[in-house]
């Protein structure tokens, strides 16, 4: 379609339906506080069905201006929903707060081009909007932009709150160099300007890119860009660089950077992490000084869960909050968790608060006044994206810091006690206590520690268990990712199916993930208490209850690698399943325990990794 007829289209949607943002949407439930009355409230704000002239609409942005205008950027996908085919940057407004928005407008028309990656900035001494963007050459289908992919960066700027633009101008020559001549990607989310100490007033935002020596992708690339006089010039500050092996393995490939500025005027910088070897979806690095550089190449956050996708960070007073989805294998739920030391540490999925269960992506935040927060982010009952969502909340509607959790011990050599969640209480065990779970929201999980992952070693996992539930997954054991291409392993009850499950996933160098799973005849759901193992070594992976074996033949590589990492028991990692009866003695060694150890009494801390006699809470309410 012309550009000039999608321009026309645009015009006759009619005011009321842009200025309501089409239908309001349900607030989640845990927003009704009659004590507080906590503000949230969200509606669509882009979506093809309501903005003709577009298949989809994907890669949120957004800021507020000076003069409170809030400015909502979006890329308008004409073709289909592929990243590389005709996009155009749109751009909605709102002039009071977010709660009502204008008609579309298109900022940058790709012409058949893909012209996104919207990255916006105010200056807050002048009052312009800038807005860094990335181009390529489009296509016509919807798949990806070839490699190497000719990405290069521009910059258009606003100095009337978004109603007009300036002509996009090439920023190659200033933050493009030679080497990086792959793929270039700016945010996509805010930029931000600095406010504290000597480098006051200097503007930042983030870019990843791609290193190509002619026949393949040699190193991956992050970097901050900084100006000092206003955006009229660039110059490529932080950058922290990861080398992609001949196998195409690699450590770590920061990007899509989220920047805040922290209370002591350091830049924390959180970004996407795919397909490293190194373990979680989040990493992040810190610059002290100003964006000029970091103090420490990037580091992942293994028990950050979130899967593979864009956040956003904003900094509200001296908790710094980060929207993404909780879901660590897809991209569902998002949620808003918060970070009360700098970014050193931050809420667990079950502290966060969750904005809707639906499939959900990219997103960013901004200020929208009055000691309110709005989230623009991609969502849908199908498909996270199936519209961008705008949602207004204040700091009452997010979940309460919470007090320490109540903690059984683990009595591996170092380990510091897990974290009992949910009320999980003691009953009679097998050897004195154990603890009993309510299949609700009752497990244990341990708090993440190198000695934790368990690579390509063979290992041992002892348990005892007693249940009587005759339907659903009931998780036992659950060490790594989850789905189908993390690595991991598990043991779970599958009483429907009348069996016992354990199962591995692993990764070996750049080759496709791999699974063995092992079954017991029978799903041991008498009520009575049985000895459940699970054991790799000796090219086998066997499971045996009470002495009662199956076994089938190992694959070798890591069983966690390259995706979030978590050890609980009663539980699945996504908090998707939970386990209805009682658990006692669970052991861990990071070896194969031979069939005499096993039968003898669970006792040895050698090559212990994690030892929860499960007899005693501690700090429990």
């Amino acid at each position: 379609m012309p550009s000039r007829l999608r321009a026309r289209l645009r015009s006759v949607v009619t005011a009321v339906a842009v200025l309501v943002g089409v239908a309001a949407l349900p607030s989640p439930a845990h927003a009704q506080n009659p004590d507080t009355t906590p503000l949230f409230e969200q509606q669509i704000l882009f979506k093809a069905s309501q903005d003709p002239g577009y298949a989809c609409f994907r890669i949120p942005a957004i800021v507020r201006a000076n003069d409170g205008t809030l400015l909502a950027f979006a890329e308008g996908r004409v073709l289909n929903c592929g990243d590389a085919a005709d996009i155009d940057i749109v751009l909605k407004r709102s002039t009071d707060g977010g709660r009502t928005w204008g008609p579309l407008q298109v900022v940058n028309d790709g012409g058949g081009d893909t012209h996104g990656n919207p990255a916006p900035i105010v200056d807050r001494r002048t009052g312009r909007i800038l807005l860094a963007e990335t181009y390529n050459t489009g296509r016509t289908d919807s798949a990806s932009c070839s490699v190497p992919c000719d990405r290069t960066p521009h910059l258009q700027y606003s100095d009337d709150d978004g109603v007009s633009w300036s002509e996009p101008r090439d920023l190659s020559s200033e933050i493009l160099p030679a080497n990086w001549n792959s793929w270039y990607a700016t945010g996509p989310v805010h930029g931000i300007q600095l406010t504290r100490g000597r480098h006051a007033g200097r503007l930042v935002f983030g870019v990843n890119t791609e290193t190509w020596n002619g026949s393949r992708v040699t190193a991956n690339h992050a970097a901050l860009i900084v100006s000092d006089d206003g955006g009229d010039h660039w110059r490529i500050g932080a950058t922290d660089s990861w080398p992609i092996a001949d196998d195409g393995t690699f450590r770590q490939k920061p990007s899509e950077m989220t920047l805040t500025e922290r209370t002591d005027g350091s830049v924390l910088v959180s970004g996407r992490e795919t397909d490293g070897t190194d373990l979680g979806h989040r990493t992040q690095a810190v610059s002290r000084d100003g964006g000029s550089s970091f103090t420490a190449p990037f580091h992942t956050l293994p028990d950050l869960y979130t899967p593979q996708v864009q956040g956003s960070m904003l900094r509200l007073g001296d908790r710094i909050l980060l929207a993404c989805p909780g879901d660590p294998d897809r991209r569902r739920t998002m949620m808003i968790r918060s970070s009360y030391d700098g970014g050193r540490t931050w809420d667990s999925v079950d502290r966060g608060t969750v904005v809707t269960t639906d499939w959900s992506g990219y997103s960013d935040m901004a200020y929208t006044g009055h000691d309110t927060v709005g989230l623009m982010y991609e969502g849908g009952a199908v498909d996270a994206r199936d519209e961008i969502r705008f949602a207004r909340f204040d700091e009452d509607w997010l979940q309460a810091r919470r007090g320490p959790d109540p903690t059984t011990a683990d009595l591996a050599r170092h380990a510091r006690p897990a974290a009992v969640l949910g009320g999980a209480r003691t009953t009679d065990g097998v050897f004195g206590g154990a603890l009993e779970f309510d299949g609700a929201d009752d497990a244990v999980r341990l708090p993440y520690s190198d000695r934790l992952p368990l690579g390509t070693k063979d290992f041992t996992a002892s348990l005892w268990f007693r249940y009587t539930a005759t339907t659903g997954e009931q998780p036992l054991l659950w060490m790594g990712g989850i789905g189908t291409t993390q690595p991991q392993v598990w043991l779970r009850g599958e009483p429907a199916s009348n069996r016992i499950q354990g199962l591995i996933t692993v990764r070996n160098g750049a080759a496709a993930p791999q699974s063995v799973s092992v079954r017991t005849n029978g799903a041991y759901n008498d009520g009575q208490w049985h000895h459940l193992t699970l054991r790799r070594g000796g090219g086998q992976l066997t499971i045996a209850v009470d002495g009662v074996s199956a076994s089938a033949a190992d694959v070798p590589g890591s069983v966690s690698r390259n995706s979030p990492f978590g050890v609980h028991i009663g539980q699945r990692m996504d908090s998707r399943a939970y386990f209805t009866g009682a658990i006692d003695d669970v052991h861990v060694w990071d070896r194969a325990l031979s069939d005499t150890e096993l039968a003898g009494p669970d006792t040895s801390t050698r090559d212990s990794v994690l030892w929860l006699p499960m007899d005693h809470v501690s700090g429990s309410h």
